[in-house]
């Protein structure tokens, strides 16, 4: 809780490294209340001002929120996902130490709608068939996600593989098939019966629609993934520089 006052560091970056910190601890992760301003800004030995610089970049990025009267709360940890350095969800999961269940696993052979013979290059009056996995995820808690993917008919999928491992390991050491970038889509929608059903929600409930392009090292289309998540539990950011 110390800043250096002699660093060319300004003040209110050093707070915000603090309250970084304390976000992520195990005290106030979970969504506790922050000390009140006043007694922050002695801790810190900062003005209330310059503590408020770094509060409000921390409630612009979704980590605080403030409730007028009451005080500053740690926004209890979600999904966080974004654009920098993409992620595959089990590689997501395991940097914020989430241990994920999967409450349900279908694999099947289905033909592509226009939208997915476009992004592999099928011929959309005789489509190839194109192996398809449904997964819902989730905490050991609740599901929050139903993710739907197609794969390329040109992977030689038998259907006897095991979807229990993560994805793109199994790509790489079955098939020598090394993704590297995603391209992604996201929007918002109500839950409707058959999402409701599958995350353990109201049919009113928001989700959030995320939809990803996937391709390999030599820009071939792999995947085609649509994911429904529960809004309570996913959180997206975007990181520019100008």
């Amino acid at each position: 809780m110390e800043l250096n006052h002699k660093s060319n560091k300004p003040l209110h970056l050093q707070a915000e490294e603090v309250l970084r910190t304390l976000i992520d601890s195990e005290e106030y992760k979970s969504g506790k209340y922050l000390p009140n301003e006043i007694e922050l800004s002695q801790k810190l030995n900062i003005s209330r001002n310059t503590l408020r610089q770094a509060i409000n970049k921390l409630v612009f990025e979704g980590l605080l929120i403030r409730k007028k009267g009451v005080g500053t709360k740690v926004v209890q940890k979600g999904i966080i996902s974004g654009v920098k350095n993409w992620l595959s969800f089990s590689q997501e999961m395991k940097m914020l130490g989430i241990e994920i269940r999967n409450f349900e696993l279908h694999i099947s052979w289905k033909k592509p709608n226009e939208e997915i013979c476009n992004f592999f290059n099928i011929d959309k009056k005789n489509p190839i068939k194109c192996i398809v996995l449904e997964r819902v995820r989730g905490k050991k808690e609740y599901p929050f996600v139903y993710f739907i993917s197609y794969f390329n008919p040109k992977i030689p999928f038998t259907g006897e593989e095991d979807f229990t491992r993560p994805l793109y390991e199994l790509l790489e050491k079955e098939y020598q098939i090394t993704v590297k970038t995603s391209k992604e889509q996201i929007s918002a929608s109500l839950a409707g019966e058959e999402i409701a059903e599958k995350l353990d929600i109201k049919t009113t409930d928001p989700i959030l629609i995320r939809k990803r392009f996937v391709y390999d090292t030599n820009n071939t289309p792999i995947e085609y993934n649509i994911g429904y998540y529960r809004a309570d539990s996913f959180t997206y950011t975007i990181e520019a520089e100008r």
